[in-house]
């Protein structure tokens, strides 16, 4: 059954949330002061019809928007995007009891996203290659996509001649593919074990493709250019599959703050490192020892290192920081910790910060319900939290990171 309503706000997805006398309702695509006609599913409404569009409503850049579940926000003018991204900070924040400034939101997405990964099965005879559909497991069939950097341009139609190669197994697969300046590079997930022909199937394929690195569950198939990213001073070679900032710009402007947040650090722990792009800025001027789980991460850092001049010394550690966070007695060794973790945050790590001596702490997050939990942590520990800086890298998505600068009283 058809119901009229009107949109009073954005919601932290990005949905049109409408308040009635049964509580809220969620329109995914409808914008604040749209009144519009929905088939209502108990919290949730399917638009139907815009009765009334907001002036708010801009045509969007991609024709599979709305059916693609990779962007939420094509539909938003620039100023109401900008205040709904940076709105979600302050919100979650401020739920949380912690009280701080929030800078406005900072466009990092530059030439677009530099990885991608695409999903691939079975449909009938041949491979479904896509994206996942908005709020659902189906594939939608992608040609192009303009959030994508140029060097990704030829991406889907790579992903699509992989999966074809492998389409004998039946099996769903995750094709992960970064742009460097070397050409693609290339993780498969989903397989298993390559045998001899597959192996042979898929040199064959890097060479037609021009691929710089196929791999598959990070293990490598064939290299034939060493992808390398610039990370400061540093050309790094991330391990197949490893993480990477997912814009170029992201990274550097990521990677400036928390430079710029430490300009009197002598010794730094980079905490949560990966193959190092911010321990490779902060070595222009500090000591930095760098702390990461994934070995084949360190192993990156580490080479790169060896082979860049001009640093302050690096040294590394392979340690899982969940299970075995830096303790107090290993920290004060440190003027300044910077923390990247995954979604989870890093709790038990920020009940050991909390009781150190260090004095400044730059907490990088890409989610902002973890780094509420643990900012009130250390701020129950001694530490306020100087400011908050949003960074905007997932364009038209509701995904949103931060750099946060903690002190303690009198420390700098």
């Amino acid at each position: 059954m058809n119901e009229t309503l009107l949109i009073d706000h954005l919601g932290q997805k990005g949905d049109g949330v409408a308040k009635t006398a049964n509580g809220p309702v969620f329109v995914p695509y409808a914008l604040p002061g749209e009144t519009v006609r929905v088939v209502r599913d108990g919290d949730r409404g399917q638009l139907v019809e815009i009765i009334a569009p907001a002036a708010s409503r801009i045509a969007a850049i991609c024709p599979l928007f709305t059916r693609c579940g990779g962007c939420a926000a094509q539909h938003m003018d620039e100023g109401l995007y900008k205040a709904w991204k940076r709105q979600q900070v302050v919100t979650t924040l401020q739920r949380a009891g912690v009280t701080v400034p929030v800078a406005e939101l900072v466009d990092a997405h530059g030439a677009g996203r530099r990885r991608v990964t695409f999903h691939a099965r079975r449909e009938g005879p041949g491979m479904m290659v896509g994206f996942m559909a908005a709020r659902s497991h189906d594939l939608v069939a992608v040609e192009a996509c303009p959030v994508l950097a140029p060097g990704l341009a030829w991406a889907p139609a790579v992903a699509q001649l992989l999966a074809n190669r492998l389409g004998g197994s039946n099996k769903p697969l995750d094709l992960q593919i970064t742009a460097s300046d070397a050409g693609l590079d290339v993780d498969i997930r989903g397989h298993g074990p390559a045998g001899d022909k597959l192996r042979l199937s898929l040199t064959e394929a890097a060479e037609r493709l021009d691929l710089a690195r196929l791999s598959m569950h990070g293990e490598i198939i064939v290299e034939r250019r060493s992808p390398l990213q610039k990370m400061g001073k540093a050309m790094v070679a991330p391990a197949p599959g490893g993480f990477l900032q997912a814009t170029t710009l992201g990274e550097e402007t990521i990677a400036a703050l928390v430079v710029a947040a430490l300009p009197k650090a002598k010794r730094v722990a980079d905490l949560f490192a990966g193959c190092g792009p911010f321990s490779f800025r902060l070595a222009g001027k500090a000591q930095v020892h760098a702390v990461e789980s994934e070995k084949a991460a360190i192993l990156a850092l580490t080479r790169a290192a060896g082979a860049t001049q001009g640093l302050k010394q690096i040294t590394s550690e392979t340690r899982d920081l969940f299970r075995r966070p830096l303790l107090e007695h290993e920290l004060n060794a440190f003027d300044a910790v910077v923390l990247d973790p995954p979604r989870a945050g890093a709790e038990a790590q920020a009940r050991r910060l909390a009781a150190s001596k260090v004095a400044s702490v730059v907490y990088v997050s890409c989610d902002v319900g973890s780094f509420a939990r643990d900012a009130a942590i250390l701020i129950a520990g001694g530490y306020a939290l100087e400011g908050v800086t949003p960074i905007d890298q997932f364009r038209y998505s509701a995904h949103i990171e931060l750099v946060g600068l903690f002190r303690r009283a009198g420390k700098r």
